[in-house]
């Protein structure tokens, strides 16, 4: 832990934040994550808590936010060492989509701890569609779709994605057969009929 008397850059005191915050979350809930508990645990004193994020919301949104970009950069790095075969490119975005399911256990509760939050629901709005975007844009050369219809078609099949990460989140299915059944899914969903 790093103490109040080491000085870190701004950038630097965010993330190691970040990185507590995270931990509170993972080990005692979001309803233990407070700016003080967050303050105490990072041993910063509160005005830097507060300077970084203002409120309570706006830690969990940054939060959010963070891991979000970890998903990203998961996806996009998968999809860079995958092979150019439609069953192998749905096969590495349902890999990568459940690794950040299961590395990432904190994605929905902070999620349900903004619930109703206006800004939470644009910015959840702007992640998907980012997302979407991007899982469209892999599928496109092997599909006979239109855009549109494509990505239509890719808004569906991450609904069940988090429907499916749900099911292994409870221990109601494998790894496994949830990269499987998305990758089924996925494939099936490209075709141009």
């Amino acid at each position: 832990m790093t103490t109040a008397s080491t000085r870190l850059s701004k950038p630097a005191r965010r993330e190691q934040l970040l990185d507590t915050a995270m931990t509170i979350v993972r080990t005692q809930g979001t309803d233990s994550l407070t700016l003080l508990t967050l303050a105490e645990a990072g041993g910063v004193s509160r005005p830097i808590v507060y300077d970084h994020f203002g409120t309570r919301p706006g830690l969990l949104l940054a939060l959010y936010r963070r891991l979000d970009e970890r998903h990203r950069v998961a996806l996009t790095q998968a999809l860079r060492g995958a092979a150019s075969a439609p069953r192998e490119i749905a096969g590495v975005m349902s890999a990568a989509y459940f690794a950040c399911a299961i590395d990432m256990p904190e994605w929905s509760a902070i999620s349900a701890a903004l619930k109703g939050n206006p800004e939470m629901e644009a910015i959840e709005r702007e992640m998907f569609d980012g997302y979407t975007a991007l899982m469209a844009a892999a599928l496109q050369p092997h599909s006979g779709l239109a855009p549109d219809r494509l990505q239509l078609r890719c808004i569906g099949v991450l609904g069940a994605a988090e429907a499916i990460a749900a099911e292994l989140n409870r221990g109601r299915t494998t790894a496994a057969e949830a990269v499987t059944a998305l990758t089924d899914l996925i494939v099936g969903s490209i075709d141009g009929h």
